[in-house]
């Protein structure tokens, strides 16, 4: 697996780990069950500290998306969240999107960035 942090980019390095876990996830790098680096390891080979993986790591749990287990390790779920999780996603999107107006961005722009998003991820499952 391999993540890109940019430690000097506004958002902070925790969650650039999980973007890019879940977007690795989505587009199929990373399967169902497939098993995680620990957070040990992933931190060397990141160049982050262990308590940053260890965040991200307990922050992709609690989403569902991977599971942590003190015999088996870190690794994908198998099974992803139910609808409760997708009102609080659709939730999330709304915030973006409010966010963004206030911004300036318009509608047009919002519908265009969504059109390259899906074309940008068109092998998602």
């Amino acid at each position: 697996m391999i993540i890109s942090i940019d430690p000097l980019a506004n958002t902070p390095i925790y969650t650039q780990l999980i973007n890019q876990i879940i977007i690795g996830i989505a587009e199929g790098k990373l399967k169902k069950g497939e098993a995680l680096p620990s957070t040990r390891q992933l931190a060397l080979d990141s160049g982050i500290n262990t308590m940053t993986v260890n965040k991200a790591y307990q922050e992709l749990k609690a989403k569902g998306f991977i599971e942590i287990h003190r015999s088996e390790g870190t690794k994908v779920a198998t099974n992803f969240p139910d609808t409760t999780e997708k009102e609080i996603f659709k939730e999330q999107i709304k915030i973006l999107y409010a966010e963004s107006r206030l911004l300036g961005v318009s509608k047009d722009e919002w519908k265009e960035w969504i059109k390259d998003l899906e074309n940008e991820m068109e092998g998602l499952k």
